[in-house]
């Protein structure tokens, strides 16, 4: 990640997709450098330059690497985030948001930003798209997996069979999902913001875990993608599918994209101790 360079892009425009979800446009240079994935899961790091900082000043091409001298407080802050589409006719790279008030480094950024404000972005990284080889597909996350779902439904052929189930708050927030005739598509409610709710609806406890465990399981081979709250998805539902159903490995995308009460770089850290815990067990 140190050496790759930054891409720069610059908002375009903004829209409220629903009252929790902000969609950001970004255009401008960084399709100069910036080359797409071909992966319905690709994925980008925000990088936030603190103000005081003189970019200008830095050498170039702009690297992580070019922070390394700097205090520590002027180092520059990650997120990561879904790429919902990328136009490479367009020049236009397409980032949707969850947003909760001023809460979150990007999240807030993008609840204010405006045209012509730069943003510069480390990636992209990806690894999973539908497999047609699959006889059915199953697809299940909070939120932040609202994008790469969609992403995943656009990119299917109309013949597709599977079920995808998204927990958000309430029906305010689910959003027109496009996807093939055999995809049924289940909104899963928790009464509340992911963050906030109580432990009886969040954590082991996340309504979108028996939403899934009950639904029926298809015929034929499966491939899974189940994305969210790390907390559901890594200790309840991953050993669902992968020892009580027994889909391979090579068949299933599972991993938390965030968990309920961490900063991104807690989680990171929370992530490097799951893996050395379960290379011990193998």
């Amino acid at each position: 990640m140190a050496g790759r360079p930054l891409h720069a892009f610059e908002v375009v425009r903004t829209e409220q997709l629903s009252p929790h979800m902000v969609r950001v446009i970004l255009g401008g240079s960084g399709f100069d450098t910036f080359t797409p994935s071909e992966f319905t899961d690709s994925y980008v790091k925000l990088v936030f330059i603190p103000a005081g900082v003189d970019i200008a000043a830095l050498p170039r091409p702009l690297t992580m690497d070019n922070f390394n001298d700097l205090p520590s407080a002027d180092h520059p802050v990650l997120r990561t985030y879904t790429v919902r589409s990328a136009d490479t006719q367009a020049r236009e790279l397409t980032i949707d948001f969850v947003v909760h008030g001023e809460h979150g480094v990007a999240a807030a950024w993008a609840a204010k930003a405006g045209p012509g404000e730069t943003v510069y972005l480390l990636g992209p990284s990806g690894a999973y798209a539908p497999d047609p080889a699959a006889d059915w597909h199953l697809l299940a996350g909070d939120e932040a997996a609202i994008p790469s779902i969609s992403a995943a439904l656009e990119a299917m052929p109309v013949d597709a069979i599977g079920q995808v189930f998204i927990e958000v708050a309430g029906p305010d927030d689910e959003l027109a999902l496009p996807a093939p005739d055999g995809i049924q598509v289940r909104w899963i409610y928790r009464g509340g913001r992911a963050d906030l709710v109580p432990e009886d609806r969040a954590g082991d406890h996340a309504p979108l875990i028996g939403a899934v465990k009950s639904a029926p399981w298809l015929l034929g081979q499966p491939q899974v993608f189940i994305h969210g709250e790390a907390q559901a998805v890594m200790h309840n539902l991953r050993p669902y599918i992968r020892k009580d159903r027994g889909v391979d490995a090579k068949w299933a995308s599972i991993s938390g994209y965030w968990r309920r009460g961490r900063t991104e770089e807690t989680f990171r850290q929370w992530k490097r101790e799951l893996a050395k815990t379960e290379a011990g067990q193998d």
